[in-house]
């Protein structure tokens, strides 16, 4: 059963020439955080890998932002306002 599984993990393993990294850094980086291992040769011979590092990966900065004391008051009271449309209309009636 060992030998299944080693057997497993060794066919999804990507091997790439430290040629193909010079050439396509940016692609291999992010197909490491896609695949998982990417081993890296020179010659047949591995000298590096690139793996994805475990985290919680891309966050949206604007979910996470504090919002300022002053603005939180206001949240409550804020309604709909007035539509920019009826406001340029309002304008250029009056002219």
């Amino acid at each position: 059963m060992a030998l299944c599984a080693t057997c497993i993990i060794m066919c999804r393993m990507k091997t790439i020439s430290i040629r193909e990294l010079h050439e396509r850094t940016g692609v291999w980086v992010r197909r490491a955080a896609e695949l998982g291992s990417i081993t890296v040769t020179e010659r047949g011979r591995p000298i590096a890998r690139l793996e994805a590092v475990e985290g919680p990966g891309r966050r949206n900065p604007f979910l996470a932002r504090k919002l300022r004391p002053g603005y939180k008051r206001l949240m409550g009271k804020l309604t709909g306002g007035t539509d920019s449309v009826t406001m340029v209309s309002e304008d250029r009636a009056g002219r």
